[in-house]
């Protein structure tokens, strides 16, 4: 990107410079207008992919009715000069009017904008570049999404999370330290044993000191989603307008869902909260509370599902005990449920 912007301005001063009689004149505009065109371009990097189009479109608009209009002021009893001027004035403010009013409806998401209808309706290929987060890589669970085909375009890493990674990694606690290199494993399986299109962003944010802060400001200035398991930062980048895919929200939409009724066996592991309660687990991690269940810790049991609570950590199901299914020591592999749906 530097190098292209440099190669922009070298070419464009040359050609001034030679191409102008003079030299000096040629120098000094074709300084200004590659000054002008860069500008413009970096500044085009921080708007809104649908205030960007609908200014193309509004733009467009207008500069047809200021065609319209002009041939309308043609059967006008006017001057040369006159009908120039007027062309003119009226050219600009329907091209401004029109660009002004269709990047604001864009950014809005207006009905009328074309490109939104279109990636509505799959015709047209939207943004798909999603933020990873410290935590979701260090988690595991994108490597088999993107190997599952659920996750699409490139996954952008930047460079300050892949830093706390390296500082996570170089922990004096073990714990920390094992989590974080398990998080480079991961990011070096994603880059080299899977099709996912990994990418590291060397952007950085130096008046922003908070990591979670600067994955905020990232996704804003990309209009991508960030990928993470953190609540906390989940929650701040929704108030902030930013998109948020927390894994562990797919993870829970996913379980089982239990009806009232439903039947099912479950191995007990330990004692529940309340007199005679048992606690069980399933595969997936759902903790399954079983009244009457107490005194069959070690044993699998059967039980109807009573009722089901959904919390911010994940799904718990209640339910009473109606026999004990196997004989004490044997854990199941698996729960089964019956019931009709």
């Amino acid at each position: 990107m530097v190098f292209a912007r440099a190669l922009f301005f070298v070419s464009s001063v040359a050609i001034g410079f030679l191409g102008y009689p003079g030299g000096l004149p040629g120098l000094v505009v074709g300084v200004l207008l590659a000054i002008a065109v860069i500008a413009l371009e970096v500044k085009l990097h921080t708007i809104h992919p649908n205030a960007l189009m609908g200014g193309i479109v509004g733009t467009s608009i207008g500069l047809v009715l200021a065609i319209g209009f002009g041939i309308a002021a043609r059967q006008l009893d006017l001057t040369t000069t006159q009908e120039a001027v007027i062309q003119g004035v009226v050219l600009l403010a329907l091209a401004y009017l029109g660009m002004i009013i269709g990047a604001i409806k864009g950014r809005q998401g207006e009905w009328w904008l074309p490109w939104k209808r279109f990636v509505d309706r799959g015709l047209v290929a939207g943004p798909t570049e999603k933020i990873l987060d410290t935590s979701v890589i260090i988690d595991g669970r994108i490597r088999e999404l993107v190997d599952a085909g659920f996750i699409e375009g490139a996954l952008v890493v930047p460079q300050f999370v892949l830093h706390e990674l390296q500082l996570v990694a170089d922990s004096n606690d073990a714990l920390k330290r094992a989590r974080g290199r398990r998080g480079l494993d991961i990011l070096k399986g994603l880059q080299d044993e899977s099709d996912a299109q990994v990418t590291i962003d060397s952007v950085d944010f130096p008046n922003v000191r908070e990591v979670d802060d600067k994955l905020v400001e990232l996704a804003l200035k990309r209009h991508a989603p960030v990928m993470t398991n953190d609540y906390n930062l989940a929650k701040v980048a929704q108030v902030r307008g930013a998109r948020i895919l927390n894994i562990n929200e797919l993870a829970n939409s996913l379980k089982p869902a239990f009806l009232p009724g439903e039947t099912m066996s479950i191995y007990i592991v330990r004692d529940g909260t309340e007199e005679g309660q048992g606690v069980g687990y399933l595969d997936d991690g759902t903790m399954v509370v079983v009244d009457g269940a107490q005194e069959n810790r070690g044993q699998t049991v059967g039980m109807e599902v009573t009722s089901v609570l959904q919390t911010s950590a994940g799904k718990m199901v209640f339910g009473k005990r109606t026999h004990v299914a196997a004989s004490p020591g044997d854990a199941p592999t698996d729960a089964v449920v019956s019931g009709a749906r």
